[in-house]
């Protein structure tokens, strides 16, 4: 408005204007009528402007109006339908919900030099290869790759979350009555197997503690495997001329596989340090002993303690697992194991220590060789010893572990002579840290299988290869 004034008025009057502040609401109509009594504007200048001015103040009012109750309501920001990304991680936010991705991708070569075949080196349940050549592989190591999905929200004063883990391998899979964990296939036109292996929803408060229903790792041995080295590697390859969805790392050689089971598990909250997990589980059945009809649950725990004492830091933790065993012969026997171990990180040495003791529960990975023909159980015991040094993007480690496997009786002596006694490796490794996702890796791991008859049978393997986390 006031550059039309502007405009119409004599050039004095540019500089008048060009010295008011803007105009508020009802201050131009007050400008024209002054600038009209002193003879600046015409009567008729006066009366267009004037009509302009309150043409555009009435559109102004109009516009500045409360909105209608529909406008409100296409106004109004809805954030229940808001997407955002996640504060951490890889993931979204949906409104209540917050939706997180996981994964990993790995693989290796794998070169095994096994031992010959021959009625010295046969050792029924052994993890060291026997073979007539070497074998190279380019396959996976102890994990699979997977990609997980977790969905968790707040509902009525409870967290609530949802989980599901899918383990795709890299090699072609022969399945059969073990899945994808049954030997590779390496033809072509095989596809990969895919180990769904988690799936199992939660829900908990803070002072309560946590409720899991659904299929996730076990309590008993779980500790073992989440801080091995091998983890991250190869290990004990297991089966490298027909790749399988993994290696064994030192499954066998130091622990029984703890595996992924269905369970009802309950964990507490942090008490100083001191965490307790407990759970009900689906019973398991032999692998290799009479068949069974399991009446009653498996029954596992864990009880665990983290602290740092100076600059060091610890995690203890000690577990246990039960289940009784009805053979469809009539016979019964429990199968129960206890385990104990620790980690302690000083600066950039970390060291792990573990133990396990059992009767009934075999070797290797639950309920395998965990009896003899007629249902009587064996003794077993393992431990495994290891050590990490980290320098910046360099790490090196080795370690050594052993699983034992003890006669039922007498009989069973003399019915499998050639069961293994101990299978044992040792494993150095170096890192490579190439980025904050990828590790590159190179190991070396000796294996070998000693049998009560006194038959032994070793191989060495080289694995080199990298694994990805995001």
């Amino acid at each position: 408005m006031i550059s039309r004034i502007i405009l119409r008025g004599s050039a004095a009057l540019g500089v008048i204007a060009m010295t008011i502040a803007p105009a508020y609401a009802g201050s131009s109509e007050a400008l024209l009528k002054r600038l009209h009594e002193k003879g600046i504007l015409s009567d008729e200048d006066y009366d267009e402007l004037m009509a302009q001015e309150q043409a555009e103040a009435a559109a102004a009012s109009a516009a500045a109006a409360p909105a209608t109750a529909t406008e409100k309501a296409q106004n109004t920001l809805d954030t229940s339908r808001m997407v955002k990304m996640t504060e951490s991680g890889i993931g979204l936010e949906v409104g209540p919900a917050t939706i997180k991705f996981g994964g990993s991708v790995n693989g290796f070569y794998v070169h095994d030099n096994p031992d010959r075949a021959s009625a010295t080196t046969a050792v029924t349940g052994g993890v060291a290869s026997v073979g007539s050549r070497n074998s190279s592989a380019v396959r996976n190591g102890l994990l699979p790759g997977y990609l997980t999905v977790s969905v968790t929200t707040r509902q009525e004063g409870w967290d609530i979350g949802a989980f599901f883990g899918m383990y795709p391998g890299i090699n072609s899979a022969a399945y059969g009555a073990l899945g994808a964990n049954n030997g590779g296939q390496p033809t072509a036109l095989g596809t990969a197997g895919i180990d769904f292996r988690q799936t199992y929803l939660t829900f908990g408060k803070p002072g309560i503690g946590t409720f899991k229903i659904g299929r996730d790792i076990g309590l008993f041995g779980s500790e073992a495997i989440l801080n091995d080295i091998t983890l991250l590697s190869s290990g004990t390859p297991g089966g490298n001329v027909a790749p399988s969805n993994t290696t064994l790392g030192r499954i066998g050689v130091g622990y029984i596989y703890t595996d992924f089971q269905p369970q009802i598990t309950y964990t507490s909250p942090n008490l100083g340090g001191f965490q307790a997990s407990a759970g009900v589980f689906q019973p398991l059945s032999s692998l290799t002993g009479p068949a069974q009809e399991n009446s009653s649950p498996g029954f596992q725990g864990k009880l665990a303690y983290d602290g740092k004492f100076g600059g060091i830091g610890a995690r203890v933790w000690a577990g246990g697992v039960t289940q009784r065993h009805d053979e469809i012969t009539g016979t019964r026997y429990t199968g129960q194991g206890l385990d104990f171990g620790g980690k302690v990180t000083a600066g950039p040495i970390a060291v792990v220590g573990y133990y396990y003791t059992a009767k009934g529960l075999g070797t290797t990975v639950l309920n395998l060789h965990d009896t003899d023909g007629f249902g009587k159980p064996r003794k077993s015991d393992g431990f495994y010893l290891q050590a990490l040094a980290t320098f910046g993007k360099i790490a090196v480690g080795g370690s050594y572990g052993e699983s034992s496997l003890h006669y039922a009786n007498a009989a069973d002596a003399i019915a499998n002579p050639n069961l293994v006694d101990t299978n044992s490796s040792y494993v150095g490794q170096l890192r490579y840290g190439l980025s904050s996702w990828v590790t590159l890796l190179g190991e070396y791991v000796h294996s070998k299988a000693k049998a009560h008859s006194g038959n032994e049978a070793s191989s060495d393997a080289m694995a080199l290869g990298g694994i990805l986390f995001f």
